[in-house]
């Protein structure tokens, strides 16, 4: 019924149509969630060499080996998923032309991230990632700056000056 008054009303009023990467047009747009979750990547990878060492307890290696590999695949999915909408949603004209590349990298080598356990392309997810958020604040015009993240695997990560 709401539904029907709606349309009703839009087709005499003309109603403004609204878009955005989800439910409501918040236009919350940021890159440290993809950051994490590459540095997730490297800690898994990371934890899981460390558990080809432990030969004694064969049991709880599988099992955490299982746990890591799982956290490192959804991870890797999720810098996909977070870059794919800063890319889709935000940046616009010359921006997303510059980001089209780089956003197709870190699509590839997440994947790699998925598919191996490569302490090499996982570092090199991070990089990419760090790249894509410095476009990213270029774009909204913050300035950022390079440290390395307080806590392992102790990477260097772009953070915004605010």
């Amino acid at each position: 019924m709401i539904h029907s008054l709606l349309s009703k009303l839009d087709s005499k009023v003309g109603l403004e149509k609204a878009s955005a990467h989800c439910d409501v047009p918040c236009g919350i747009y940021d890159p440290s969630t993809a950051l994490i979750s590459a540095l997730t990547v490297v800690r898994m990878v990371d934890l899981i060499e460390d558990l080809e060492s432990n030969t004694a307890d064969k049991a709880g290696v599988a099992n955490k080996m299982i746990r890591c590999v799982a956290q490192k695949e959804e991870h890797a999915e999720d810098v996909k998923h977070e870059v794919r909408i800063i890319w889709g949603d935000f940046l616009k004209e010359a921006a997303a032309q510059e980001a089209h590349d780089l956003t197709h990298r870190i699509m590839l080598k997440a994947s790699a991230c998925r598919q191996g356990v490569n302490r090499d392309d996982a570092v090199e997810l991070v990089e990419l990632v760090n790249e894509f958020a410095e476009l990213f604040w270029k774009a909204k015009g913050v300035e950022t700056t390079r440290a390395v993240c307080p806590y392992e695997p102790k990477l260097e990560t772009v953070y915004p000056v605010l």
